[in-house]
């Protein structure tokens, strides 16, 4: 399915407004409707800056496989915004942590940070996304050069299975969400991973790329 520019247009304005949406969300639990952010706003928003932000993530790799299962290839033109905003929910998430739990205390922020297994990841997911956000432009491919900005973008293979394995140690009970999380990213790693097989050996299976 090709689309007309003017289609694709309002369609990366209409994923900009969805993608906005968790925090309109947030904003007037804050300002307008407080019990929409429950009994404990401070951790609501930090739960739901970190849940959109793996969504966000998982959603951007999806991107690739769809691209070469359906042939539309006007997914790629969204892809850069996903990762913004994934990017976007990410700093959210942890600006929120930092804010609420321990008010921009420095020394008990790096105290967490090495005590509490699940808060090293988290931190260390952000660290890594820093330099994906910050070489998304065009510019950046040009002067980085195609094969060192794809293999720094690579990093999103990191990434994601950190992201998961931050949620999963961070939650205490119900194991549902997590595994969930997981098998999502299993199907979309997975998919690559055959696809670069398959391409090395095309006389035994139908060429694809990841």
């Amino acid at each position: 399915m090709r689309l007309s520019e003017r289609a694709i247009r309002t369609v990366k304005a209409s994923l900009f407004v969805i993608a906005l949406l968790p925090l309109a969300h947030l904003a007037a639990g804050a300002f307008i409707f407080p019990d929409w952010l429950g009994v404990n706003p401070a951790e609501y928003i930090t739960r739901s800056t970190g849940d959109w932000t793996l969504r966000l993530l998982l959603l951007t790799l999806t991107v690739t496989p769809l691209r070469r299962l359906t042939g539309w290839t006007w997914v790629l033109r969204v892809r850069r915004m996903l990762g913004l905003f994934t990017f976007f929910y990410s700093v959210m998430h942890v600006s929120s942590y930092v804010s609420f739990d321990h008010v921009f205390d420095v020394g008990e922020i790096l105290k967490d940070i090495v005590k509490r297994p699940f808060i090293t990841v988290g931190f260390s997911c952000l660290v890594l996304m820093t330099p994906l956000a910050a070489t998304s432009t065009n510019r950046m491919v040009r002067r980085l050069g195609a094969k060192r900005w794809l293999l720094l973008h690579r990093l999103a293979y990191l990434i994601a299975p950190l992201g998961v394995l931050h949620f999963w140690w961070m939650v205490k009970r119900d194991l549902t969400e997590p595994i969930v999380y997981a098998l999502l990213l299993s199907v979309l790693l997975g998919y690559r991973i055959v696809a670069r097989l398959a391409a090395r050996h095309p006389a035994k299976s139908q060429p694809l790329r990841a």
